[in-house]
């Protein structure tokens, strides 16, 4: 470390020490269990719409009071995936734990297989689609933000929606459709 940035750091320490902590929420003392195959609270979510995979609530963020939501999904929706959009408060990461994804994040472009990772940063644009005829992918959104909502509410859906009704949806839900359903290169 520079000299200079030390002696910045030590400047701010004070400042630091100063800050009242925000005070930590009263949470569960316990931890839980949730087995696999098991959606938590809502038991599986059959989504309509951007694709007809189903998610389990794996933590919730009733679970962490907001602070982060664990799902687990099934894709059984070869070749759809999600239509180009942006989180604004939320970071997003995606586990492959069995099948094939093709992903954009801004103006990048990944092939993601089983044991891969990918971090998609809040207020940047992207997509994913379904490569395999299978496969399952842990996903985690910090803060929870109402994806649990989402979900919900794309499942609970009478008829699949237009794009209009999707993209009114995805807004309702925190969320901004900027762009198509990305397409297999």
């Amino acid at each position: 470390m520079k000299r200079k940035q030390f002696l910045s750091m030590l400047a701010a320490a004070p400042w630091l020490a100063s800050r009242k902590m925000k005070p930590l929420p009263n949470r569960e003392s316990k931890g839980f269990v949730v087995k696999a195959g098991v959606g938590r609270i809502h038991g599986h979510i059959q989504l309509k719409g951007v694709n007809g995979n189903i998610l389990d609530v794996k933590i919730s963020g009733k679970d962490t009071d907001g602070d982060m939501a664990i799902f687990e999904q099934t894709s059984i929706s070869p070749k759809r995936g999600t239509p180009l959009h942006i989180h604004p408060f939320q970071d997003e990461v995606f586990y492959v734990v069995e099948g094939a994804y093709y992903f954009q994040v801004g103006d990048d472009k990944y092939h993601l297989s089983k044991g891969d990772s990918i971090f998609l940063p809040r207020n940047v644009p992207h997509a994913w689609t379904q490569m395999s005829e299978r496969g399952k992918m842990t996903v985690i959104f910090q803060p929870a933000g109402k994806m649990e909502s989402f979900f919900v509410t794309m499942a609970s859906l009478e008829k699949e929606p237009t794009p209009e009704e999707i993209a009114a949806i995805f807004a309702a839900n925190e969320m901004e459709v900027v762009g198509p359903t990305l397409k297999i290169d």
